[in-house]
């Protein structure tokens, strides 16, 4: 059956961050397009892509958010996180300094997101392994303690970007089967021809059965 881009079970937001240069633009244009620039210019204000997966036997669209890394940017914040299911922090492995960033990052992120927020640490450059400033251990031991996936990413070899977003939406995808996630105020888990009560427990059911037609 031919299937239109249009066709698809859930919508989800996920948003990259983290300081300006680590990768972030390669990282989506590579998932997104299967596409590389070295020459690839610093993003102003924002830009997304969109990629559809499979997870389970559900279509998962991915409306991923890319945002400029760099200070004089930071006003977008709220409108930028609004929504988001997940998120990819980004650092460089071959730049300490981006990886200390990534608890600043990681921090805004949690300000302006729900608790349940699927979050992966990306490690970016690992291509450049005789420059790599960052150890592997630290940034495990980082992830753990935030609890967030980890995974170190080359954009240029195009070496785990696919497995860090699917990861991120196959989270995504469990976390909001389970309504655990509280996306109501953005497109994150917009289901293309259902509806889904994320608020409504059991409870409520009970209550409204309950609440009518009582032969007392």
């Amino acid at each position: 059956m031919y299937k239109t881009d249009e066709d698809y079970d859930y919508l989800f937001k996920v948003v990259l961050i983290g300081d300006s240069g680590v990768g972030k633009t390669n990282l989506l244009s590579r998932f997104a397009r299967n596409e590389f620039s070295s020459e690839s210019k610093s993003t102003i204000g924002v830009e997304f892509a969109t990629r559809t997966i499979r997870v389970d036997d559900k279509l998962v669209k991915a409306q991923i958010w890319d945002t400029a890394g760099q200070e004089r940017y930071r006003a977008i914040t709220s409108a930028y996180y609004r929504g988001a299911a997940g998120a990819l922090v980004v650092y460089d492995v071959t730049r300490h300094i981006t990886f200390e960033n990534a608890e600043r990052w990681l921090k805004e992120l949690k300000n302006h997101t729900d608790q349940n927020i699927v979050i992966m640490l990306v490690g970016n450059k690992a291509d450049l392994r005789h420059l790599r400033a960052v150890p592997l251990e630290d940034a495990q031991a980082f992830a753990q303690r935030e609890k967030a996936f980890f995974v170190e990413t080359s954009a240029l070899e195009s070496m785990n970007v696919e497995n860090a977003f699917t990861e991120v939406l196959t989270q995504i995808y469990h976390v909001i089967s389970k309504k655990t996630l509280d996306v109501s105020d953005g497109p994150a888990a917009v289901p293309k021809g259902q509806t889904i009560k994320i608020a409504e427990n059991d409870d409520a059911k009970a209550s409204k059965k309950s609440g009518c037609c009582s032969d007392g």
